[in-house]
Order: C-alpha cells, then structure tokens, then sequence
C-alpha cells in the first residue's frame, strides 16, 4: 500500500493524497468494511470480502485450484471482473483483485493431520468466512471465530486448538510461537479485493479516475508478485518451528472427497450458478 501510495500521489501530481492506517487502528476488518460503505474512509483491503458480495466465495471454494498460477488467472479474469462488479449491489466499487497470499494451511497444538479424521474434533479458528467455516465442518472440526487479530491469544489461551492461514499470515502474525504442527494441505486462497466507496470514487473528474483505476492494478500485480514470491521462505521458516507433513495424494483425495459438498451447498444457496464454477474451473485447467 506504500507503492500504491506513491504511486498515486505521483501520477495524480499531488491531486490525489493517500493516507494509510494499518494494525487494525480503525477497526477490525468488518468494521472497516461498513467504514467504506458509510464513506467514513474511502477505501480498504482485508478479509471480510463477503460483505461486498457472496460471489467472493467462488474464489475460496476448497480444492478449487492446483496451483496459484490458476487461482491469478481466474482472480483476472472475466470471472473475476464479474465477481468486482457484482459489489456494487453492495456499495462497494472495486478496481482490482489479486490473492490474499498463497494456499492456505492448518496448524494445531494437538497432533498432526494426515487424514480428515485427524481434524475432528479440533478447535480450529476460522475468520467467519463462510467457506471456511463449511469446510471445517465437513471435516468434522470445531469451528472457533476469533478476528485475526486475536488469534495469536486465541491460541495461546486454547480458546482454538488451531488455524488456517497461509504461511506468509503464519509467519507475520507469530502464529508458530503457540502451534506445534503445520499440515501442506494447500485446500484455498482467498481473493484480494480493495473495497472503494463508490460515492467517492464517482466524485473524480474522469482522468482522476482512469489514474486510480490503473494505480489498483498495478499495486495488486505488485502485491500478488512479492507475497507470493515470499511463501516458500516463510514456509522452510515454518518447518524449522512447526513440525510439519505435507499430504500425500491419496489423502489429499481424501480431503477433496470429503469437502464436495461445500461446493454445491453455495451453488444451492445462490451464491452462484453452476455454469459460474463452470467457468472458473475451465479456466483453471487450461493453466
């Protein structure tokens, strides 16, 4: 957000002035959110991306994707455009949409993960995200929302036994210090979102606008490029921390069979149409 700060400020020749607050000092992720929407700020990234539209959750679907090279190519693409556009509906307009890190992985205090049976009855924290919350479940989890910024005392003081993050969150937010085991089990990624008012954003004179517009892709090519070029560093980190196993594809078949479906429980709750998973998934293995 530095870069896109700069960025900003300078192609705008000072039009446009930036000011960042992090570290939840205005609130948590949702409360934010609704800050947006009020137009008390003018704009946010984080994880309460489903407040802007159930659409999000296509992104986060379990087993989804094989890799990140195909999560980008559907976050940039005609779906991903579709699922920006929809936030209107919402009151939010957004530019861009990039990865919130890479793939997601469990950790616990308890014992390691190799199979589904290994998370029932584990206390896993999860953000609220409904997706994430469905697929615990599936697994037979016991699903603990903590906001993110409580969960490294959420795990300290065995409010949850565990969490999902990817090992860039895992690493930053010192996670490794209250877990012992890390599972690779690679299950989601989350989109990336900057959720602007539209109010404020309709308010710029048009070169304004294509300004910031080209600003928001260029700053969430930047983000994806050094947050992901980072997971493999934080993740051999991790495992001289963590005590850590990476599933084997059988198992991992295991955990896909398992979580199925999730995925038709959002089609039938109208979060999207089939032909929408359709798309994303033609997508994706064309990568």
């Amino acid at each position: 957000m530095q870069f896109f700060e700069k960025l900003v400020e300078e192609a705008s020749q000072g039009r446009i002035q930036v000011e960042l607050f992090g570290a939840a000092v205005l609130g948590s992720e949702a409360e934010l959110m609704d800050q947006v929407k009020l137009g008390t700020i003018q704009g946010t990234r984080g994880g309460a991306f489903q407040k802007a539209s159930n659409k999000y959750i296509l992104i986060t679907l379990p087993f989804l994707f094989a890799n990140v090279d195909q999560a980008l190519a559907v976050v940039r693409s005609d779906v991903g455009a579709g699922i920006n556009a929809a936030s209107l509906e919402n009151g939010y307009y957004v530019p861009a949409l990039g990865l919130a890190g890479g793939f997601r992985q469990i950790t616990n205090v308890v014992r390691p993960i190799g199979t589904p049976a290994d998370i029932a009855g584990l206390k896993i924290r999860a953000p609220g995200i409904e997706s994430i919350v469905k697929t615990m479940e599936a697994l037979g989890a016991v699903v603990t929302t903590i906001p993110y910024n409580d969960t490294y005392m959420g795990l300290k003081t065995g409010v949850a036994d565990g969490q999902e993050n990817p090992c860039s969150n895992i690493f930053e937010m010192k996670f490794y210090e209250v877990q012992e085991y890390m599972t690779i089990v690679n299950y989601q990624v989350h989109p990336d979102a900057l959720f602007v008012n539209p109010a404020w954003y309709n308010s710029l004179p048009d070169d304004l606008k294509a300004i910031f517009d080209a600003a928001c892709v260029a700053t969430m090519a930047y983000s994806d490029s050094i947050w992901l070029a980072k997971e493999d560093g934080y993740r051999a980190f991790l495992e001289t921390q963590l005590t850590t196993n990476v599933l084997t594809e059988a198992n991992r078949q295991l955990f896909i069979s398992q979580v199925a479906p999730v995925w038709q429980y959002f089609i039938d709750k109208g979060y999207f149409t089939q032909a929408e998973v359709d798309a994303a998934v033609a997508i994706a293995s064309g990568i």
